[in-house]
């Protein structure tokens, strides 16, 4: 679904059936240890720019939302790992490295 950023997302909801105006982001609400989510935290989520890159089905994400450094600001934090090379990913858009073999190009050069 898109989120109110304009960007497509798979755990943004968005309930606006006959009037409603329900709006979750679903990744957030598994968190228990994460602050509330707000519609404003979708503009700088690195959520959708991940799933954009990464479509592999090892890597788990877990978000959570985060005061900034004055207490001021909020924003999404993310922390991803891989269910196959049981290791954390410090890098989601690219991966662990080891789910993805890049073989099948190295013998065509």
């Amino acid at each position: 679904m898109r989120t109110p950023a304009g960007f497509e997302c798979e755990f943004f909801h968005g309930d606006y059936y006959r009037g409603r105006n329900v709006e979750e982001c679903r990744l957030i609400d598994r968190n228990p240890r994460s602050e509330k989510w707000m519609r404003g935290l979708c503009k700088d989520c690195p959520v959708p720019r991940v799933l954009r890159a990464n479509a592999c089905q090892h890597l788990v994400l877990e978000a959570t939302v985060v005061k900034t450094m004055l207490g001021l600001g909020r924003k999404v934090q993310l922390h991803a790992h891989c269910t196959k090379s049981l290791q954390d990913v410090a890098e989601p858009e690219v991966g662990c490295g080891q789910c993805h073999s890049l073989s099948v190009f190295e013998g065509n050069s």
